[in-house]
């Protein structure tokens, strides 16, 4: 009896880690998004990073800048362009998720290569 709680004790942990690398999985990087935007347009995904740049109420939304040190600023796939209702402050931690758009024109020379529209923005602590 003691060694099927050992037992299954194990298994619990090992399922525990699983789901937990699992939720880390579908985390994407800035550069990754930059970099694969015309094949992720229309998904939604995940990312993490610092918040370094925030305009707020531009044509409804918010856009906010996001950086997660991966990525080369002389390619732009450094910063992450992201849209939300909701906003958030330079040099916050945050997390996002919102649905990739590739090649955004609002016009008046706003046009974005890639960016991530109606995001859900959660600041981590």
């Amino acid at each position: 009896m003691k060694m099927l709680s050992i037992v299954s004790a194990a298994l619990v942990c090992t399922l525990a880690s699983f789901n937990a690398a699992a939720a880390d999985d579908n985390l994407k990087t800035v550069a990754a998004i930059n970099e694969n935007g015309a094949a992720l347009a229309g998904q939604t995904v995940r990312a993490q990073g610092k918040v370094v740049k925030v305009v707020n109420g531009i044509m409804k939304r918010n856009f906010i800048h996001v950086q997660d040190g991966t990525g080369d600023a002389q390619k732009e796939t450094d910063d992450l362009v992201v849209t939300s209702k909701q906003t958030a402050h330079v040099g916050e931690q945050v997390t996002i998720s919102g649905v990739v758009a590739a090649n955004r024109d609002f016009g008046s020379g706003y046009l974005f290569p890639v960016l991530v529209e109606d995001a859900s923005i959660v600041v981590n602590k």
